[in-house]
């Protein structure tokens, strides 16, 4: 270190402070495109959760129409509008499973689901209709683990 004069010192701290400035850039670049991904994939997902809140709306409207992708006898409204309230659910269920949502208000929502299960009879339509057949199987866990206790026995 001895032999460096002062032109030679000025070029080794300017060539380092390139190399950081390289690697800050690369850090924050690399940041900046999984925060796409992110973005492109939540954005896609938005696409189909609105396409298939159209679609659960027609059959909530329309009921027969759910023939087209399960025949069925004598299907009510009921069970279409059982169905979009537990598509509903599903969503906000992944939106906690994604972090989106957070512990407040999860634990509404978390609540609404369960007295939805308790009061209402989609506890018993997601039983006797096998309802729960239709959605992922991480949603179908939270509904016998969480949901379907509180619900009073099918009568």
């Amino acid at each position: 270190m001895a032999g460096l004069d002062l032109g030679d010192l000025l070029t080794l701290v300017q060539t380092i402070a390139i190399i950081v400035a390289l690697l800050t850039t690369l850090y924050f670049s690399r940041r900046q495109v999984q925060a796409f991904a992110v973005d492109l994939e939540t954005r896609a997902l938005n696409d189909i959760d609105d396409k298939f809140q159209r679609l659960t709306e027609l059959f909530a409207e329309r009921p027969q129409l759910v023939d087209v992708i399960a025949k069925g006898e004598g299907r009510g409204a009921e069970e279409p509008v059982a169905y979009y309230i537990l598509s509903f659910c599903a969503h906000i269920f992944r939106l906690r499973s994604r972090g989106i949502l957070g512990d407040n208000e999860w634990t509404g929502w978390r609540a609404w689901m369960q007295n939805a299960f308790r009061l209402g009879s989609i506890g018993r339509l997601w039983k006797a209709e096998q309802i729960g057949r239709w959605f992922d199987p991480a949603f179908r866990s939270f509904v016998e683990r969480e949901l379907l206790p509180v619900a009073p026995a099918a009568s």
